[in-house]
């Protein structure tokens, strides 16, 4: 049976959807510092709409993410090296960890500066960070709206690199008769 003649019988109405939407993290492009100094990111799946974006961060021996308060609640799953929150030092973060953070969480992401290879954790991110100087003042905010935008101009300023990541979001009026 093909996925045509199936979606005939599915009692409910179905999107139809000619190829499924799919990337494999071994072939798409890391954005090498692309969120400060050793903090690098692939982008999987960003939806500006919903505010839901999925990367893999990566995180160098020594790097750290300001602090920020997230919006929306995130998923994170570690998947090689290990990290911990400054809030937190004695909950590392290792390959297999899991970590749910829900919103209005505050925290500061380190990467041990003794790591012997680059950290790779999976977040799946729904609302923003709200970031914080050093200085403990606002500094900016991180979505799913930047983070396209860091996209485009990080492709831009690599001579026009092709970025694959799957995009949400298709609101548009229509008008039927």
């Amino acid at each position: 049976m093909t996925a045509t003649a199936a979606a005939a019988n599915v009692p409910a109405f179905s999107l139809p959807q000619d190829r499924l939407l799919t990337l494999n993290i071994n072939e798409t492009t890391v954005l090498q510092d692309a969120a400060g100094p050793g903090v690098s990111f692939q982008p999987l799946y960003v939806d500006p709409e919903l505010g839901v974006w999925t990367v893999i961060g990566i995180f160098a021996p020594g790097a750290s993410v300001p602090m920020h308060i997230h919006t929306g609640p995130v998923h994170g799953f570690t998947m090689k090296g290990s990290w911990y929150y400054a809030e937190y030092p004695d909950q590392v973060q290792v390959p297999g960890s899991y970590l749910y953070e829900p919103a209005s969480s505050l925290h500061t992401v380190v990467s041990p500066e003794g790591n012997t290879e680059d950290t790779h954790v999976l977040f799946i991110v729904n609302g923003a960070n709200v970031n914080f100087g050093p200085d403990g003042q606002f500094h900016s905010i991180l979505d799913a709206m930047t983070i396209q935008k860091m996209i485009e101009q990080w492709s831009q300023a690599n001579g026009g690199a092709a970025v694959d990541y799957i995009a949400g979001g298709s609101a548009r009026q229509i008008s039927k008769a």
